[in-house]
């Protein structure tokens, strides 16, 4: 298929142009001004509208099975309620049981992701430790294309790391220039809470954040930061819900280390009030980890956002319906964790981003598709519009107004965390592989068109170790 894009303006997150842009196949061949359009093409005019890179959501969870139930998002319908709203790729994550083989768990998922109508990749997890999963870390690094794994420091008794895992784990991904990712949240400290507060007689939502203050957050990202500190690995902190974990990273860069910080868009729009609601499934239907909080968190993180401090904006996109909400109705520690989000994410960002002058366009690129494809190595591939980078492509138009619905929205759950907003600037196309998969509120999706993309490693540590120390070393003198 051959797409080209007419008078738009392009925003990446360097500069701002306007061009045309002409895809051929799956890939930009053009953005250059007045192209003539090839023979059978299709002609977009994007007259007063932005040409961006399609937004890269660096946390889903589809499909997850998680509490006793499996989310009821599933690759299939989350990829094609990320294109309506101009998402263009996920990463996912793999997630062992405990003692499960890495590996066995990685083509679980693969295997649910085939159904996928947008490209995918995905983090693994690392919640146990042997020499196995020593051993499976490198064939997921050099054979499977992945270059990140995920430690969950909350969830005891299931799938939680502790130290010991997470400085073993850390190592090997030194060693295999993969970047190290943490849900920073004092395991402990919760599971204490949760039972103190139950016993207490608070067994409704409410009872959530209670049992997840922000300190507790706090503790465990600014722990995760000094063992990456002593290991010297790169690190990303997951969706940041406070300003102690913010602080936290804030300093570790301040200090010269290599820490990035992810920030989900509904942290940054919501607060702690939704848990006091007396309809349970509205309460119920927020609850996640970490929770909402204050509204003193949501401006500390919009200024971490426009500090350079947090990178990247995702969603946690892992969705219960109000039925799988209420096996927690008697205990809020029963409740699944979970909230969406994939469709509305560059709407609502867009809106009390862009709009209200907290960030700018190329700020807006940058944390919704560059940044994530630089920190996971996938750039110039994905996050740019550029020759030879993907036609992954979202036409935005500014002027565009709608009202965020669980009536009207793509997305495979029977709430909206975002229900009753009203946006301005949306997406009028989406471009998925050079193909128009959304035009106008339409979907146009091919059940498994979706592509897994491989995410090379970095440099790694042990050879970098070995050209400096080579570089240091006296040249030969030639006798």
């Amino acid at each position: 298929m051959t797409v080209l894009i007419k008078g738009g303006t392009i925003v990446n997150a360097d500069r701002t142009f306007r061009s045309d842009v002409l895809c051929e196949g799956d890939l930009i061949t053009a953005v250059e001004n007045n192209i003539e359009p090839p023979e059978r093409a299709t002609v977009v005019d994007a007259s007063g509208q932005y040409v961006m890179p399609g937004g890269i959501d660096p946390h889903t969870h589809m499909q997850l099975p998680f509490m006793g139930t499996v989310a009821s998002e599933d690759f299939y319908t989350g990829t094609a309620a990320g294109l309506a709203g101009g998402t263009t790729m996920i990463i996912d994550f793999v997630i062992p049981n405990p003692q499960q083989n890495l590996l066995e768990a990685y083509d679980s998922w693969r295997g649910w992701a085939e159904k996928s109508v947008a490209d995918y990749s995905f983090h693994v997890a690392v919640t146990w430790w042997d020499d196995t999963v020593h051993a499976d870390m490198r064939t997921l690094v050099q054979e499977r294309g992945v270059n990140s794994f995920k430690h969950f420091m909350a969830y005891k008794g299931a799938i939680m790391a502790d130290d010991e895992i997470l400085v073993n784990s850390f190592t090997r991904a030194r060693e295999l220039g993969a970047i190290t990712t943490v849900h920073a949240e004092n395991g402990e400290l919760v599971f204490r809470l949760q039972k103190e507060i139950f016993e207490k007689g608070i067994s409704g939502p409410e009872g959530h954040p209670l049992s997840r203050p922000p300190e507790v957050e706090g503790e465990a990202a600014n722990r995760a930061i000094r063992i990456a500190e002593v290991l010297n690995v790169p690190l990303y902190v997951v969706h940041n819900s406070c300003k102690q974990s913010l602080e936290s990273i804030t300093r570790a860069r301040n200090e010269g280390q290599r820490v990035y910080g992810e920030v989900l868009a509904g942290h940054l729009l919501i607060d702690d009030s939704v848990y006091l609601d007396k309809d349970f499934n509205v309460a119920a239907a927020h609850v996640m980890s970490p929770p909402f909080r204050s509204k003193e968190h949501q401006d500390a993180l919009w200024r971490g956002l426009q500090s350079g401090n947090l990178h990247t904006t995702a969603t946690d996109h892992c969705c219960f319906v109000a039925e799988q909400k209420a096996m927690g109705k008697d205990d809020f520690r029963q409740i699944p964790n979970g909230t969406g989000g994939i469709e509305n994410r560059l709407e609502v960002l867009w809106h009390h981003g862009v709009s209200t002058g907290r960030l700018t366009m190329n700020e807006f690129v940058l944390i919704t598709s560059t940044n994530t494809a630089q920190i996971f190595n996938i750039y110039p591939r994905k996050g740019t519009i550029a020759v030879g980078s993907d036609a992954d492509i979202v036409i935005w138009d500014p002027e565009a107004t709608k009202t965020i619905s669980a009536k009207t929205h793509h997305q495979n759950v029977d709430y909206n965390i975002f229900e009753g907003m009203t946006v301005k600037g949306c997406a009028s196309h989406t471009v998925s592989q050079g193909r128009i998969v959304y035009k106008n509120g339409e979907l146009m999706v091919e059940r498994g068109a979706g592509r897994y993309i491989d995410r090379p490693p970095f440099a790694n540590y042990y050879d970098a170790l070995k050209i400096k120390a080579q570089r240091s070393e006296p040249a030969a003198v030639n006798r």
